[in-house]
């Protein structure tokens, strides 16, 4: 597509948002009278967010390739698709109320005068349908992974006794913390009574932070495991740590200088487009978002204690005997993929 159509369907999105704020200004304060405040207010905010990505793409048009400019504009376009949809249902809403100081379908969801051209961005003419995403966990219904290996399979590094309290008892508790608190934050929607949920939020963040680093830290240990990783996750760690022993020594030193219980987490930084190595305080506390977990080290006392008592520093060291780096390489082909434009 030439560069000439690409900035024509800009213009056309543009135009669009343009009207409909226009429209909107007029339509707000009736439908505030009959609709829902947060309805209202959601939508308002989700096109002001179009509003947003457009002005970021005319200011940005020129240091983007073609390819890359007529993908973000698609995905423009589909938002402007589900907001128009969403637009008709407020209009529906209103016009049962029977009010008829504003024939809000006429003067607000009527664009036919500026109508995107699907055909200039090779759109096919489809009504935006949506499913749910496959085999997603409901509120309350998170369950607790098995291991993937026999609990003496990490002898000697861990303990048979360990892993049994450290799985069965100390991860449990966090499925069924993360379950409680999702529940409670489920009920209060239904109800309206939201008094506790700053406790319920401060429980879920503990819990679920809890809960998926232990499901990843699993899977980032092995009976087979040891070594050193291969093939683009070492050349990434070599790149951004100088080299593997560079990078192992950092690691170390992050996780037996963990202030309490904790992590040290190897992250993917989608914005940054590089490897970090993070510190955790109990699972969710001093670190960062907008980064995927790779490698995953949990000293809370729980992990090590019946074993090496004190001796935290000894687990840390020892622990690399058993790190999988063939998983963890799988998370980071994947990982990989996030690239956000940097910043």
């Amino acid at each position: 597509m030439e560069q000439e159509g690409v900035h024509q369907a800009l213009y056309d999105i543009e135009e669009w948002v343009t009207s409909v704020k226009d429209k909107w200004i007029n339509a707000k304060d009736l439908l505030l009278k009959h609709i829902r405040e947060d309805e209202v207010n959601e939508w308002e905010r989700d096109l002001g967010e179009i509003q947003t990505r457009v002005d970021l793409l005319k200011n940005n048009r020129s240091d983007q390739d073609t390819e890359n400019l007529i993908v973000e504009l698609k995905d423009v376009h589909e938002q402007c698709k589900i907001l128009h949809d969403e637009y008709s249902q407020l209009s529906e809403k209103f016009s049962r109320t029977g009010d008829s100081e504003l024939d809000f379908e006429t003067e607000t969801t009527k664009h036919k005068n500026h109508e995107i051209d699907d055909e200039r961005l090779d759109f096919k003419k489809s009504k935006h349908t949506w499913s749910p995403p496959k085999d997603s966990v409901k509120p309350g219904k998170h369950k607790l992974p098995p291991l993937p290996y026999s609990y003496d399979a990490l002898e000697p590094t861990i303990s048979e006794e360990i892993m049994k309290l450290h799985h069965d008892i100390h991860h449990k508790s966090y499925v069924d913390g993360l379950n409680k608190a999702e529940l409670k934050m489920e009920n209060a929607r239904k109800t309206g009574n939201f008094d506790l949920i700053r406790h319920w939020e401060r429980e879920a963040a503990f819990n679920g932070a809890g809960h998926y680093l232990h499901t990843i830290f699993w899977d980032v240990m092995s009976p087979n495991g040891g070594g050193k990783p291969k093939g683009d996750l070492l050349n990434q760690i070599k790149y951004d740590f100088g080299s593997y022993n560079t990078f192992k020594k950092h690691f170390t030193e992050a996780a037996k200088n963990v202030e309490g219980p904790g992590w040290a987490i190897l992250v993917w930084s989608p914005r940054s487009h590089r490897l970090a190595i993070l510190q955790a305080e109990k699972h969710q506390n001093l670190s960062q978002w907008d980064v995927v977990p790779l490698l995953v080290l949990d000293v809370w006392e729980h992990a090590y204690y019946l074993q090496y008592k004190t001796d935290k520093d000894k687990y840390v060291d020892n622990w690399w005997d058993v790190v999988n780096w063939d998983y963890v390489a799988k998370r980071f082909k994947e990982a990989e993929k996030l690239q956000w434009k940097p910043y």
